[in-house]
């Protein structure tokens, strides 16, 4: 179980995502958004889209914990959704904009919630059963993750 302070360090995590990845890939054109870099990994725009593919899913995970009893939280294929033309073809910015709204909403969520609340449940088909404060240590560990491979992914494009 996490701290009050530790919940609020990954809150804010959370909370500057969105900003982070837009300093980091704003400026950069199109050939180093879509250029694999590092053989058998995503290009920085498929890391982009999808942390908004992953992080609506993680936030619909969560919605669905604090409404129902012990839910069934459905996988789906990351890989599949990165191979999508949206993953291609939309520009990052629109990820970005999307992961902005999410995560302010995400984080007006997660500071509301009473102790009970963090301990609501779902069943995870690979995790097993899983709590409201375990979907923010994943996903506030899952976005400085990507932002790490992002940065990886430039530098060896150097």
């Amino acid at each position: 179980m996490l701290t009050p302070e530790q919940r609020r360090d990954c809150i804010n995590r959370i909370r500057r995502l969105p900003s982070e990845l837009e300093a980091l890939v704003s400026k950069l054109s199109e050939e180093q958004l879509i250029t694999e870099f590092i053989a058998g990994e995503w290009n920085v725009a498929q890391n982009v889209h999808h942390l908004a593919d992953a992080h609506m899913n993680g936030f619909i995970r969560l919605k669905l914990m604090l409404t129902e009893d012990n839910p069934p939280l459905k996988l789906y294929k990351q890989e599949y959704w990165a191979e999508r033309v949206d993953s291609y073809d939309a520009p990052v910015q629109y990820s970005i904009m999307l992961l902005r709204g999410l995560h302010h909403r995400w984080v007006v969520l997660f500071e509301s919630l009473s102790e009970a609340e963090w301990n609501r449940t779902g069943i995870h088909p690979d995790r097993g059963s899983i709590t409201a404060e375990d979907i923010l240590k994943i996903y506030s560990a899952h976005g400085e993750a990507h932002l790490d491979q992002i940065t990886r992914t430039l530098a060896a494009g150097k």
